[in-house]
C-alpha cells in the first residue's frame, strides 16, 4: 500500500446544481495533475454527469469511480439547522450490477418523489438494490453524524449496524475533517463504533470547488441556490477547506488515522466499472404480419410510392422513382435502419389518422424518397432535386435523424401514443441544463452581494445580448470599455465581476429538452438513469442531448410548430363556409401568393415576416417555390452577402457564371450562386468523379475546415477533375470557391420543406386574409405587441376587426361573414387580465343558455371562480359588454358590487336555494348601480388601450384631425404614398406606442426606434443619437407628439427618420383654432358645460369657443365665450358626452 496515496471519493461536479463548482469533464485532468490514480464523483441524488465523467476521466488516464450522494429516508437522523436537506449516503458502483442498481435508486429518488420537496428514497429500497454497491456512511451531511452530535449514540449505533448488516464488508464509516466542531464531536463515536464492530474507516474531503482561492465565489453560488445573501449570518455555508486537496495534504490531515486514507485506494481497487458507450439500441417494430423489419419496410415503401404516384403528378419518369426507391430501401436495409423508419412512419401515420397536423419535413430527411413514400415527409425529393446521401450516407454509418414538426397544441397526444404503444417505462424525454450566462450571473451575484439593483442592472445591460451566440463575460469586458471603467473605479464592481467570472457557465437548473424523445427496447432504467421534471408528466433521461445517444438511446424529435396550428385553425374556419383546403395540394404557381410576397406584405408568413426578409422579398420578387427556397437559404449570416449577386443575376444586371460548363445543370436554379450543401455534393460528383457518399464526406470536411483533411480532399478533387480533362489550375480554383461556400451552404432539404410551409401560409394570406388573420392572432393571444402588428396589417388588407362582444366573440379570435364581407371577431381571451380558460367558461355558458340579455343575467349564470373581479374589469374596459350595458365606467368602478352579486347567486345555486325561491327572488336582489357619466373621448380609449393593447374602436387623434391638418400634418397612410412619389420631408403626428433604444456598435451612442400610432395606422421612426438626445423627454410612451421626419423610399418600403419632436398640446395652442359647440336648447345642461370648460381654461394661448343653440331647425343664439381654452382631445371628448351637445365643429 502506497503510504502517500489518496483518492478523492467525494467530488461534487457542477451537476450538483448550484452546489458543485467543477465541470464534470475537468475532474479527470485535476486528478491526473494531482497524481491520483482514480477519482470519484458523488453528485447529490443524480447521475447527470456519470457518462461524461467516465469517458473524460478515462481519457485523462485516470480511473473513474461512479457514485452518488443519495438522499435516504427512514434511517438515522438529520442536521437540525433550518436549511438542512435530506441526509445522504454515498453509494459507489463496483460493477455492472452495481451501476444498474445505482441507476434504479437515483431514478426512484426523482420518479417517486411525489409531493416531497426534494428527491429521496426509503432505506428499504437501498436494501433491495444493494448488490454491487459500496456504501459510505455519509459524513456530516449523512444520517449518522447528526445523531452523535445530538448525543444519541444508541440510535447512531443502531443505524450503523443496519448499514453493516446490509452491505457487510462493502460498508465504510466515513470521516471528514473540514474544521467543523460537529465533525470532531461525531468522529469520536464513529471511530469507536468502527473499531468495536470491525468496520473500516475511510477519509473523504467533500469537494465543492477546485482551489482554495475559489471559496468566496463558491459561497456566492450557495447563496444563489438558497436565495440568501453573503452578508447573512443564518444561512447555509461550507468552510474554506472544501476544495480538491492533494494526496499529501489529505495524508497529513489524517496522519493519526492512515488506514482511513489507505482505504480510499482500496475502494478504488474494488471498483471495476466504467459507464460505457453503446451502439444505437432500437425497439423492435412489430410488423404484425410475420414479416421481418427489412421486408416490412420494402412492402410499406412500395405500397406508399404507388399511392403517392396515383395522387401526385410525377416530376420525372415513373421508372426513375421506382429505381430510386429500390436503391434507398437497399441502403437502409444494409445499414440496419428499417426499424427506425417504420417507427417514425408509425407515429406519423397515427397523428395524421387523428387529424393532428404534421409538417412536410424538416432537416435532411426530406431528401429520402422512402420517407416520402411512407408519408414521413410530404416533399417529392425528385421534384426538388434532393439527395438521399445528405440524409443517410452509406459511406459513413450514423443514425438517421428525422425531426418532425407537429401542431404545437396536439404534439403531446403523439407522445402519449408512443408511450402507450412502446410502454411508459421505455419512453422518456431528454434532460437539458440551464447555465449561468453572462447577464444572468451578474444579476445573481449582484443580488447575493446586496449591490444596488439599478447599478447591477446597468452593468448587466452592458453585456451584449445575442441569444443565438451568447457573449461570455470575459468577451464583454474586452468589448465594453464602460465595464472596465466601472471595474477599475469601484471595488464592489471588481468583486462582482471576479465572482461572476468564476461562476459563469455553471449549471443553474434542470429541465427537459423541447423536442427530444428517446425510445428503448427495455425499461430505460436498465440503460440510463431517469429524472422527473416537476412540470412534466413524462420522465427524462438524466443524460443530456450530448450524452444520451452515446449511451445507446435513439433520439426522436417531436417539435411543436405554431404555424401548423395556424394553418389547421384557418382550415377549420374555411370548412365552415365550404372552402376547405388540403395544404399539400395547393397549386405552387398561384400568382396571388407571389404578388403578396413581391409586395413584402408577409407579416405572419412563416420564415418571411422579419423586416429584413420583407425588404429582400421586394427586391427578389420570388416567382417560384425554388426562389423561396433560395431566399430562406440565403437570408442568414454568411450567405447574406450573396443576396445582391443572386438578385442582379436573376434580373440580368449581372452575368451568370457557372464555374464550368458541366456545372450549368447544377447551378442554373440559383443563377450560378452556390447556395446548398447538395450543390457542393453534385459539383464534386460531376467535376471530380466523387460518389455522392464521398461528396457528403467532402462537404463535412469543408464545413469543419480541418487543414489535413482539406489538403487531402483538395488533392483528391484536383486529381479527379484532371481525369475529366479539367485543368489543374481551374479545378483548384473551383475547389477553393466551393470550399468557401460550403462553410455556410444550407441544407436544401430543410429549406425546401420550410419554403413549402412559407408558401402555404403566404397562399392563405393572399387568398383568404380573414381566416389568416383570425388564426394567426389566436396563436398570439397573449402577445399584445404582436396583436397590434396584426391589427395594423388587417387595416392594410381592409379586413375589419370587430370589437370584443360578450354575445358574439369567442374565447379565441374568430371569423364572421355577412353579405360577402368577412371580419375578424376580437377574442375575449385576448383581453388583458381575463384569462383564456375563464373566457372558455363564458362561451360554454352562453352556448348552453343562449345570449346574455343584460349584465345581471351574465352575472347570474357565470361561475365567479372563473370570472373574477379582474376579469370583469378587463371586459368592461375593452367594451365587451357594450351590447348589453354601454356604460363601461359604471361596470368598471362598481365591479366589487357586481362580483359580490355574482358570488351570492352562485352560493344560492350551490345550496339549491334558487330552486325554492325561483328566478324572481334572484332578480329582485339585483343591486342598483350608482349613476355616473360614461367614459368619453380619450378616457374611453385609454381604458380600451389598457385592456386590448392598442386602439381598436377609435383613436385619440381623430378629434384633432381638422386642427392637425391646419398644422399641415400628414398621416402615415398618405405619407407612404407621397414618399414613394419622391417627397422627403413631412410633419407627422402620433401617440408614442413603443420606444426601443439601442447602442451603436461603432460609437456606443444611443439611438432609438420609436413606434407612433395615428388614426390611419402605425409607423416606426428612427431617431439618430443627436436627435434622440434632443427629443428623448418628449418621446415617452403614451404621449401625443408632432414629429418632423425625413422619409426614404426604396424597393416599395418607406423608412422614416426623426429630426424633431414636440408635445402636441403645446403646438396646438399656437394653431389659432376655435371650437363651435352645437347645442339642443331643450336638453342642454349649462352647469355640466361650464364644469367641463372651466377645467380646460388656458392661460394666454389656446383656442376660442362658441356656443350655438338651435331650436326647430333655426339658429336661435350664438355666444362667444370669454378667454381661451385648451382644445385637446380630452375636452372634445368631455363635451361630446355632455347632455344636450349635438355636435362639435372646428371654427
Amino acid at each position: 500500500m502506497n503510504s502517500q496515496g489518496f483518492v478523492h471519493l467525494r467530488v461534487r461536479s457542477a451537476y450538483s446544481l448550484l452546489e458543485g463548482a467543477i465541470k464534470a469533464g475537468k475532474i479527470g485532468k485535476m486528478a491526473a495533475d494531482a497524481g491520483m490514480p482514480a477519482v470519484g464523483v458523488t453528485d447529490r441524488a443524480n447521475l447527470f454527469g456519470a457518462l461524461e465523467f467516465s469517458q473524460t476521466t478515462k481519457d485523462a488516464g485516470v480511473q473513474p469511480i461512479v457514485a452518488c450522494a443519495l438522499p435516504v429516508l427512514d434511517i438515522g437522523g438529520q442536521v437540525a439547522q433550518r436549511w438542512a436537506k435530506t441526509p445522504t449516503v454515498v453509494l459507489i458502483a463496483q460493477n455492472e450490477q452495481g451501476w444498474l442498481n445505482l441507476c434504479a435508486l437515483s431514478s426512484a429518488a426523482y420518479l417517486d418523489a411525489g409531493e416531497m420537496a426534494e428527491p429521496g428514497v426509503p432505506w428499504g429500497q437501498v436494501v433491495d438494490k444493494s448488490e454491487g454497491l459500496i456504501l459510505l456512511s455519509g459524513g456530516p451531511d449523512g444520517p449518522i453524524d447528526p445523531l452523535f452530535v445530538q448525543k444519541k449514540p444508541a440510535e447512531a449505533a443502531a443505524a450503523l449496524a443496519e448499514m453493516k448488516r446490509v452491505f457487510g464488508d462493502r460498508f465504510y464509516v466515513e470521516l471528514q475533517r473540514h474544521g467543523l466542531s460537529s465533525e470532531t464531536v461525531a468522529e469520536g463515536g464513529l471511530v469507536e463504533w468502527a473499531y468495536a464492530n470491525d468496520a473500516p474507516l475511510v477519509a473523504t474531503n467533500d469537494v465543492y470547488y477546485a482551489k482554495a482561492a475559489q471559496a468566496k465565489s463558491h459561497d456566492a453560488l450557495l447563496c444563489i441556490s438558497d436565495g440568501a445573501f453573503t452578508g447573512q449570518e443564518d444561512r447555509r455555508r461550507v468552510t474554506g477547506e472544501h476544495w480538491f486537496k492533494s494526496a499529501e495534504a489529505m495524508r497529513e490531515l489524517f496522519a493519526d488515522l492512515p488506514e482511513a486514507c489507505d482505504n480510499t485506494i482500496q475502494i478504488a481497487r474494488r471498483c471495476a466499472f466504467l459507464v460505457k458507450t453503446h451502439k444505437p439500441i432500437l425497439p423492435r417494430f412489430d410488423t404484425g404480419a410475420g414479416r421481418s423489419e427489412d421486408d416490412e419496410l420494402a412492402h410499406q415503401a412500395r405500397e406508399g410510392l404507388k399511392a403517392r404516384l396515383e395522387k401526385n403528378q410525377p416530376y420525372a419518369p415513373e421508372e426513375d422513382y421506382w429505381a430510386r426507391l429500390e436503391w434507398e430501401v437497399g441502403i437502409i436495409q444494409q445499414m440496419g435502419f428499417p426499424g427506425y423508419f417504420l417507427i417514425v412512419a408509425d407515429f406519423i401515420k397515427w397523428a395524421k389518422l387523428h387529424d393532428i397536423p404534421v409538417g412536410p419535413g424538416r432537416g435532411s430527411g426530406a431528401g429520402s424518397l422512402v420517407a416520402w413514400s411512407l408519408t414521413i415527409t410530404d416533399l417529392d425529393p425528385l421534384r426538388f432535386g434532393l439527395l438521399f446521401e445528405r440524409f443517410l450516407n452509406p459511406e459513413r454509418v450514423s443514425m438517421p435523424d428525422f425531426d418532425i414538426d407537429f401542431c404545437q397544441e396536439r404534439r403531446e397526444e403523439v407522445i402519449d401514443y408512443v408511450q402507450d404503444h412502446y410502454g411508459k417505462d421505455r419512453v422518456a424525454q431528454i434532460i437539458t441544463f440551464g447555465t449561468l450566462q453572462a447577464r444572468a450571473v451578474l444579476r445573481d451575484v449582484g443580488r447575493v452581494l446586496q449591490m444596488p439593483l439599478g447599478q447591477v442592472d446597468r452593468l448587466a445591460k452592458m453585456v451584449p445580448a445575442n441569444p443565438a451566440n451568447p457573449v461570455t463575460l470575459a468577451q464583454a469586458i474586452d468589448l465594453e470599455p464602460r465595464l472596465r471603467e466601472a471595474r477599475d473605479a469601484e471595488a464592489s464592481v471588481k468583486t462582482l465581476l471576479e465572482t461572476a467570472l468564476e461562476l459563469e457557465g455553471l449549471y443553474r437548473n434542470a429541465s427537459t429538452h423541447a423536442a427530444g424523445i428517446v425510445i428503448g427496447d427495455r425499461p430505460l432504467t436498465e440503460l440510463v438513469p431517469l429524472y422527473q421534471d416537476p412540470r412534466s408528466t413524462i420522465p427524462a433521461s438524466q443524460f443530456n442531448m450530448k450524452w444520451v445517444e452515446p449511451a445507446g438511446l435513439v433520439k426522436f424529435d417531436f417539435l411543436g410548430l405554431k404555424t401548423l396550428t395556424v394553418l389547421d385553425r384557418a382550415k377549420s374556419y374555411l370548412e365552415r363556409r365550404g372552402a376547405a383546403q388540403d395544404w399539400g395540394l395547393l397549386p405552387l404557381d398561384d400568382p396571388k401568393t407571389y404578388e403578396l410576397m413581391a409586395s413584402g406584405q408577409t407579416v405572419g408568413v412563416f420564415q418571411l415576416e422579419s423586416q429584413g426578409m420583407r425588404d429582400t422579398l421586394r427586391k427578389m420578387r420570388c416567382g417560384s417555390i425554388e426562389e423561396i427556397t433560395a431566399l430562406i437559404s440565403l437570408y442568414r449570416p454568411g450567405p447574406m452577402e450573396m443576396i445582391d449577386t443572386y438578385i442582379d443575376r436573376k434580373f440580368g444586371r449581372a452575368e451568370v457564371d457557372y464555374l464550368h460548363p458541366s456545372l450549368k445543370e447544377v447551378l442554373t436554379e440559383t443563377y450560378g450562386v452556390i447556395i446548398y450543401q447538395e450543390q457542393v455534393m453534385k459539383i464534386a460528383q460531376i467535376l471530380a468523379g466523387y460518389s455522392l457518399g464521398e461528396a457528403d464526406l467532402l462537404r463535412r470536411a469543408m464545413g469543419k475546415k480541418k487543414k489535413e483533411e482539406m489538403d487531402f480532399q483538395r488533392l483528391r478533387f484536383v486529381k479527379g477533375a484532371s481525369e475529366k480533362s479539367v485543368p489543374e489550375a481551374q479545378s483548384g480554383s473551383i475547389f477553393d470557391l466551393v470550399a468557401k461556400f460550403a462553410g455556410y451552404g444550407f441544407n436544401k432539404s430543410h429549406a425546401a420543406a420550410y419554403a413549402l410551409i412559407s408558401f402555404q401560409t403566404g397562399w392563405l394570406k393572399a387568398n383568404h386574409p380573414v381566416e389568416f388573420f383570425a388564426a394567426s392572432m389566436s396563436l398570439d393571444l397573449s402577445n399584445t405587441d404582436k396583436l397590434a402588428v396584426f391589427y395594423q396589417d388587417c387595416r392594410r388588407f381592409e379586413v375589419p376587426v370587430l370589437a370584443p362582444d360578450i354575445n358574439r366573440s369567442s374565447a379565441d379570435f374568430d371569423v364572421s361573414w355577412k353579405d360577402g364581407q368577412g371580419s375578424v371577431l376580437y377574442a375575449l381571451g385576448a383581453i388583458r387580465n381575463v384569462g383564456l380558460e375563464a373566457m372558455k367558461h363564458v362561451i360554454e355558458v352562453r352556448e348552453t343558455g343562449g345570449p346574455f340579455p343584460d349584465i345581471f343575467d351574465f352575472l347570474e349564470r357565470v361561475d365567479p371562480r372563473a370570472v373574477n373581479k379582474r376579469a370583469l374589469e378587463g371586459l368592461a374596459r375593452a367594451g365587451a359588454f357594450d351590447s348589453i350595458h354601454p356604460n363601461r365606467r359604471q361596470l368598471f368602478e362598481q365591479a366589487d358590487v357586481l362580483i359580490a352579486y355574482c358570488q351570492s347567486v352562485a352560493a344560492e345555486r350551490a345550496s339549491s336555494q334558487v330552486s325554492l325561491f325561483g328566478a324572481d327572488q334572484a332578480a329582485a336582489a339585483r343591486p342598483r348601480l350608482k349613476s355616473m357619466e360614461p367614459w368619453a373621448g380619450p378616457d374611453k380609449l385609454d381604458q380600451e388601450l389598457y385592456a386590448v393593447g392598442f386602439y381598436l374602436s377609435g383613436h385619440p387623434l381623430e378629434e384633432l384631425t381638422p386642427a392637425l391638418k391646419r398644422k399641415r400634418v400628414t398621416f402615415v397612410a398618405e405619407a407612404q404614398g407621397l414618399a414613394e412619389a419622391g417627397h422627403e420631408a413631412f410633419q407627422m403626428a402620433g401617440v408614442v406606442r413603443r420606444r426601443q433604444e439601442r447602442a451603436s456598435a461603432r460609437t456606443g451612442e444611443k439611438f432609438a426606434f420609436v413606434t407612433f400610432s395615428d388614426p390611419t395606422g402605425e409607423f416606426e421612426c428612427l431617431f439618430p443619437p443627436e436627435q434622440l438626445r434632443r427629443c428623448r423627454d418628449v418621446l415617452e410612451v403614451g404621449t401625443s407628439v408632432l414629429v418632423k421626419v425625413r422619409a426614404k423610399a426604396a424597393d416599395g418600403e418607406v423608412r422614416f427618420f426623426g429630426d424633431d419632436a414636440s408635445r402636441m398640446d403645446v403646438l396646438l395652442d399656437d394653431a389659432q383654432i376655435g371650437l363651435r359647440v352645437i347645442l339642443s336648447a331643450q336638453s342642454a345642461d349649462a352647469e355640466a358645460l361650464k364644469a367641463r370648460l372651466d377645467r380646460a381654461r388656458a392661460q394666454g394661448k389656446g383656442g376660442e369657443v362658441w356656443l350655438q343653440a338651435t331650436l326647430g331647425g333655426r339658429t336661435e343664439v350664438e355666444i362667444k365665450l370669454p378667454g381661451r381654452y385648451r382644445l385637446d382631445a380630452a375636452l372634445r371628448g368631455a363635451l361630446k358626452s355632455a347632455p344636450g351637445v349635438v355636435m362639435l365643429e372646428d371654427a
